[in-house]
């Protein structure tokens, strides 16, 4: 193993979701060297440590970033570009995309490609073949429900999971779920995600003097969710759980962050009578969620499957009471009654009970869930831990195949 690590930590598009950029930044400030290959989207501007490999997407960029890789593969590197050439023709892919996006990769041979979205693994296995080690993080929709539905996929995950060299899991259920697409037990490293606290509470300290919104009505239970309307976050329950609140007479606002123009959303919000309680909102930037969050009553996650939610981390480190269903990872982080408040999947009747619970919660009984649920954070999920951990992983891999 050389003495830096050279680790790329591939989302296919820079700069990437926050969780990504924090590891980026994160492993930025270790002894090691990082290398961010994919479509360039915005200008960045990282520490020395990163080196910035992206392009842009139109022709005549991708033709001169083309000619520039392949003069340096034919003659630095010309014996393996004739056999990657020839892996390309035989998978069909011997096209300008598919050159602009794997000769860089080729040329700069990191010890280690990190690849963040395992749906992309068919694209990306030959990396072995040229003394690259591969590793997959597992997390998410790639791999709770999407090979679910698309059987090629789950082909594909049973296909190249057992040559991987190493896994990222962001929970032990979703690790789980790998091993049945055969990813080995032994190569998965479950690493949670971190959270820069002393940020997160520096910005809501000034938020919170700028907003204005301190004195909400506190007779009022305010919930909100955050997410993109998708069938597998599962509003649909939590509005028929708001329905019940109201036949309850609890006063209650819920704000859907994302669910803004969302048809079925809408027509269950109508039907059930809750327009003046419900609202749904477009996206909004991470600042002006967080400042939503951290003046909610509760946040609610109602989906049907989860790896680790990060929007209820950050609910957890900012003092906010989190109400979660008992789905995919999220009992290895919320402990009922303790750190914060767990409800059974598609169980909208206990949703709405849990909820009228908290709403009766004494400030003493609040302090002392918000006070554990930062211990809990502070324990498992900071950022120098994460970045610790996926240093010790990608040492291991590389040690593990020399």
């Amino acid at each position: 193993m050389s003495k830096v690590l050279k680790i790329a930590v591939y989302s296919g598009e820079i700069p990437s979701t926050t969780f990504i950029e924090r590891l980026i930044v994160g492993l930025s400030k270790k002894d090691c060297k990082v290398y961010l290959f994919g479509v360039l989207s915005q200008r960045m501007s990282y520490n020395a440590s990163v080196k910035l490999l992206g392009y842009r997407q139109n022709r005549l960029f991708k033709l001169l970033y083309l000619l520039k890789y392949n003069s340096l593969l034919f003659f630095t590197k010309a014996a393996q570009k004739k056999q990657f050439d020839r892996f390309l023709k035989s998978e069909g892919r011997n096209d300008l995309y598919s050159k602009v996006k794997y000769y860089p990769v080729l040329y700069y041979q990191p010890d280690v490609f990190h690849l963040q979205w395992a749906k992309g693994i068919g694209e990306w296995a030959w990396v072995e073949d040229f003394g690259i080690r591969l590793i997959v993080s597992l997390r998410g929709a790639h791999i709770n429900y999407s090979p679910i539905a698309d059987a090629e996929l789950a082909d594909e995950y049973k296909t190249y999971f057992p040559k991987i060299s190493g896994f990222h899991a962001v929970s032990k259920a979703i690790a789980k779920v790998a091993v049945t697409y055969g990813a080995p037990a032994d190569l998965i490293k479950v690493v949670y995600s971190g959270l820069p606290l002393a940020d997160i509470q520096t910005e809501i300290e000034t938020e919170r003097e700028a907003s204005g919104l301190d004195n909400l009505d506190i007779k009022t239970l305010h919930i909100i969710s955050v997410g993109r309307p998708h069938w597998i976050k599962g509003y649909v329950h939590a509005l028929d759980a708001c329905k019940q609140l109201k036949r309850l007479g609890i006063p209650f606002t819920y704000t859907i962050v994302g669910g803004n123009s969302d048809i079925e959303l809408l027509y269950q919000i109508n039907d059930l009578e809750l327009n003046g309680e419900v609202t749904l909102t477009e996206h909004q930037s991470y600042q002006a969620v967080q400042m939503l969050i951290e003046n909610a009553d509760v946040l609610l996650l109602p989906s049907h499957k989860e790896g680790v939610a990060n929007v209820v981390l950050e609910a957890m480190a900012m003092g906010t009471l989190v109400l979660s269903t008992d789905c995919g990872g999220m009992n290895e982080v919320v402990v009922d009654g303790e750190n914060g408040f767990l409800t059974p999947i598609r169980d909208f009747k206990h949703m709405a009970e849990r909820l009228q619970h908290i709403s009766k919660l004494s400030t003493e009984e609040k302090t002392k869930l918000k006070r554990n649920a930062i211990q809990t954070i502070t324990a498992q999920h900071t950022e120098p831990l994460m970045i610790s951990k996926m240093m010790a992983l990608y040492a291991d891999v590389v040690a593990n195949n020399l």
